[in-house]
């Protein structure tokens, strides 16, 4: 069963809520320093970055179209999968087209969305994750729990200890450079061994067919050089118009995620290997994925769709902080994921339904978006959402009694008047259940009603 993310961050320890405030605080801290250094204004690069997006999405079905042509002009083999299933059926239909039976694979937020490793595993296939995080959280048979920094929620001793018990270290030693070292060795002769590379994209231009991929590992290129098939799994809201537009993307991306002007690798893939490259894979495949998308973007939340999944509105949220990605129960964590996973996995996932509520509404994830994301006004939609359909998430208290003690001023007066005798009462021992479970997670202040009434009569007076 589910927890509701009050009782799990209740019950995280303190070890892990260290790792992800640390480490939240650090890229925030980042993110500011490096954005308002290069830019006078970066609110208007942010705006910008939005406009574009926006544009993309209303014309999506004459982008979408056009990217293919372009990708097929150099190449490349698109696909289109409606569903998760239909995805993971493709990308094993090519494999299997292939022969493929071990491969490695870069970072990706659309595969773990999907669950794309365990159901190749299950299906013969080898798949071993090459991000540096990613490969630790295989390691563990864990989840991400941040879009950028995977391993947030782990410190150095806990993979040290990871790398001990898996053979990969002979001896413990929780050097972070030692950590480095070791995996590169282990993970060197995988690539070799390998027979194909699946990839995401965090960018597609439909003017050429380009698919854009960064990381700080270089583990895409290591991934590509060896093998001949190459897949690519790419949300349908990854495209953009030009190649000139990724350079606002690119530059937003790098300062947002890890607070650094420009990733340590760009790569630009603009098809399978040319006849006079040394290396690299021969068949490439574009899986373009919808997954519930279009359904997000007829709803009224689509602005989410803008995100390029820079983990910067995680970095700053109050609640994730105190919570970690996994309380959220989806690959998409923080507020991000508080509208995302309901919006795409709702339907299949109803107990989601709480995340919406996952909010202090304070803004700051607003504040911080590369694309300008209104994602507390989203939050609104959905709780609104929620309401109009009665679906409410566990713990919750209806809101009428309040709404009708707030609109009539006489017993909104008896009632602040009288509530100091709350402090008094044992409240937590309220025969009402739903009362009672909502007041089990949370440690209220003191009672202090009254008091205003009366230092604005006294003002009145002087």
């Amino acid at each position: 069963m589910h927890q509701l993310i009050d009782s799990y961050a209740r019950n995280i320890s303190d070890e892990k809520q260290a790792s992800v405030i640390d480490g939240s605080a650090t890229g925030t801290d980042k993110r500011y320093k490096v954005l308002h250094h290069d830019y006078a204004d970066p609110d208007s690069l942010r705006k910008l970055a939005a406009q574009i997006k926006d544009h993309t999405l209303h014309h999506l079905d004459e982008y979408l179209p056009k990217a293919e042509a372009a990708l097929i002009n150099n190449g490349a083999h698109v696909h289109f999968a409606d569903s998760d299933a239909d995805a993971k059926n493709t990308i094993l239909s090519i494999l299997r087209s292939h022969e493929v039976t071990r491969l490695t694979k870069s970072k990706s937020m659309a595969a773990e969305e999907i669950h794309l490793n365990p159901f190749l595993i299950e299906n013969g296939i080898e798949c071993l994750e090459s991000d540096l995080g990613e490969f630790i959280i295989q390691l563990d048979d864990d989840e991400p729990s941040h879009i950028v920094k995977p391993i947030i929620h782990k410190n150095r001793r806990d993979i040290a200890k990871t790398f001990l018990r898996e053979g990969i270290a002979a001896d413990y030693n929780d050097d972070p450079e030692t950590i480095t070292h070791r995996a590169r060795y282990h993970l060197r002769a995988k690539y070799m061994e390998a027979q194909a590379v699946i990839t995401g994209a965090n960018f597609v231009s439909a003017e050429t067919g380009r698919l854009v991929l960064v990381t700080n590992e270089g583990n895409t290129r290591f991934g590509m050089a060896p093998v001949d098939v190459h897949i690519a799994l790419v949300g349908i809201e990854k495209i953009v118009p030009t190649d000139r537009d990724l350079g606002v993307f690119l530059n937003l991306l790098g300062r947002s995620a890890t607070g650094q002007q420009l990733t340590v690798y760009t790569e630009f893939i603009n098809g399978p290997k040319a006849a006079e490259q040394p290396s690299g894979p021969t068949n490439m495949h574009v899986v373009f994925m919808n997954n519930g998308r279009t359904d997000v973007l007829e709803s009224n939340c689509r602005e989410i769709l803008r995100c390029i999944r820079c983990g910067a509105c995680q970095n700053v949220c109050p609640v994730y902080r105190q919570a970690s990605g996994h309380a959220y129960r989806s690959p998409y964590g923080g507020p991000v994921g508080a509208v995302l996973s309901p919006l795409l996995f709702g339907n299949r996932f109803p107990e989601l339904a709480d995340l919406p509520k996952a909010s202090s509404l304070c803004g700051a994830c607003n504040e911080v978006c590369p694309v300008d994301i209104p994602i507390p006004d989203l939050l609104l939609r959905l709780r609104d959402k929620a309401k109009q359909e009665e679906v409410y998430s566990p713990g919750a208290l209806p809101m009428s009694p309040f709404a009708t003690l707030a609109t009539s001023p006489s017993v909104w007066r008896t009632a602040m008047t009288m509530s100091k005798a709350m402090n008094h009462l044992p409240i937590h021992m309220t025969p009402l259940k739903p009362l009672q479970e909502w007041l089990n997670l949370r440690t209220l202040p003191d009672w202090k009603g009254g008091d205003f009434r009366k230092w604005m009569s006294a003002r009145k007076k002087n």
